[in-house]
């Protein structure tokens, strides 16, 4: 059986491969390349104590490889739309399933094969993945302190791996249920991606309760570590948060209707705030929630384990349809 699954499997093994290798290349090359230039400037700007401003003058890498890094995003549908969805329904379609199971090979030996090794790719194809993508973006994630945003979290990390698995699952439970390739890669398509966006605006940013932080307008406030920013604002002297969405004069971030007019004033050279400004800047509070960097791996495991559970929830289902008529 295993023969079998290699013969008809064999050239999206070999493409997959071809694709991996192709990447693994583009990515060490560019990636060495990145790592020396980052820590050339980290020791030119130690040199200067200037390396508070590094993130502001330091572009690492290329536009074009660096787009091609988050077109990986788009990587674990593949599996599902290329791997899964045909699985069962290119053989339903082709009416050679009847024929497979009147052999000596029992449907339950020819979907734990059969699916064991497809499971075992989307792994590996997930993993080679994102261990590629991980280390080639460390400098970045150093310099930019972004590894816990949406799009960024999703590239690194354990989460590609399962994702791969659950694009998989989702494919291969769609041609099952729906026994035709054309839709069943319709709905893994659609279905991948609701599911994606549904996670990544809904529920990541609940795994754990987020930090608030109240500050002073006028000293600013900046977490630790590469944080998730949730929202932010400025509550006025009332408690209520102001609009800040006005195209009006701003001090501080603070709309200038809510300041006296001494905060406006224009003066050459350096502007210091008379007392009155100051005075009234000092009722304003700025507020950041956030979910901070200390929790970036269990975020990461949280969501592993959210769509591993969605992964065996399908292959379940994959199971009873095509087991429920055998003898």
């Amino acid at each position: 059986m295993t023969w079998l699954v290699w013969r008809q499997h064999r050239v999206q093994f070999y493409l997959g491969a071809a694709l991996l290798a192709a990447l693994a290349v583009l990515l060490v090359i560019t990636g060495v390349q990145m790592a020396s230039q980052y820590h050339s400037a980290l020791v030119a700007c130690a040199a200067n104590h200037s390396c508070a401003n590094l993130s502001s003058t330091l572009f690492l890498g290329s536009h074009a490889v660096g787009f091609l890094v988050i077109m990986t995003l788009g990587a674990p549908i593949l599996v599902g739309l290329f791997w899964g969805a045909p699985l069962v329904a290119a053989e339903a379609e082709a009416g050679t399933t009847q024929f497979a199971w009147m052999q000596s090979v029992t449907r339950k030996r020819w979907l734990a094969v059969k699916i064991g090794w497809m499971l075992l790719a989307a792994a590996i194809w997930g993993g080679v993945i994102s261990a590629l993508v991980t280390w080639w973006s460390g400098p970045n994630n150093a310099e930019q302190l972004n590894a816990f945003q949406p799009g960024r979290f999703d590239l690194m990390g354990t989460v590609p791996v399962v994702y791969s698995l659950f694009a998989l699952a989702l494919g291969i439970a769609a041609g099952t249920l729906l026994r035709r390739v054309l839709p069943a890669m319709a709905v893994t398509l659609a279905g991948f991606i609701a599911v994606r966006v549904a996670v990544t605006l809904w529920l990541r940013p609940h795994y754990l309760s987020a930090v608030t932080v109240f500050y002073k307008v006028t000293s600013g406030f900046t977490p630790p570590g590469p944080y998730w920013r949730l929202t932010s604002g400025i509550v006025g002297p009332n408690g209520l948060a102001i609009d800040q969405n006005t195209n009006a004069n701003v001090v501080g971030g603070i709309p200038a209707s809510y300041l006296p007019a001494s905060c406006t004033a224009q003066s050459r050279g350096a502007f210091t705030p008379p007392a009155s400004c100051t005075q009234a800047l000092a009722h304003f509070r700025g507020f950041l929630t956030y979910q901070p960097a200390a929790r970036y791996w269990t975020f990461q495991g949280i969501e592993t384990g959210i769509f591993l559970v969605l992964a065996a929830a399908l292959i379940g289902v994959t199971a009873l349809a095509l087991l429920r008529h055998d003898a």
